[in-house]
């Protein structure tokens, strides 16, 4: 999951406003949508206040929203008009790094792969297990009938949690 040289532009000059609200930058979506962009930020309880289950409120979001607003303002990173949201990630959250996975080993993703794996007919693009384990270069993940993997962190375009209701 590599970060394009825009969302990378944006987190550098976002993510000090974020921390400024008290609450973690989980990660960005930028879209560019004809004449108008869209920039989508996701926020999350500092860790110390998760281990409290501490949540991310309404009025957090319009913090960021607020601070983001004036910095975008100044720096002008984006051209053209944009929409700006603010947001959790929620349940199905998109992780924007491999680090991020490291918390939900022994939980259920989603994979979008940039190169289909497995063999003849059973190449596939999409992955969906348990994440068993994670490294610096790969993932392993066993499939709901108990196939295994061990899929290239440099293979995975897009990654979801999904969520279980116990």
């Amino acid at each position: 999951m590599k970060l394009s040289t825009k969302v990378a532009e944006l987190t550098n000059i976002i993510a000090p406003a974020v921390a400024a609200c008290d609450v973690s930058l989980w990660g960005i979506e930028f879209a560019p949508q004809g004449r108008r962009s869209l920039l989508r930020i996701y926020i999350e309880a500092l860790p110390e206040e998760q281990a409290q289950d501490k949540q991310v409120t309404i009025e957090d979001c319009a913090a960021v929203n607020h601070q983001v607003s004036g910095i975008l303002e100044v720096h002008d990173p984006i051209a053209g008009e944009y929409i700006l949201e603010v947001s959790s990630p929620g349940f199905d959250r998109a992780f924007f790094s491999d680090e991020q996975m490291h918390a939900y080993v022994g939980q259920t993703v989603s994979l979008r792969l940039i190169q289909a794996i497995g063999t003849g007919d059973q190449k596939r693009r999409k992955a969906t297990g348990t994440l068993d384990s994670i490294d610096e270069n790969s993932l392993k993940l066993t499939s709901s009938d108990g196939e295994q993997f061990e899929i290239a962190l440099s293979n995975i375009d897009k990654a979801n949690l999904i969520y279980e209701d116990a």
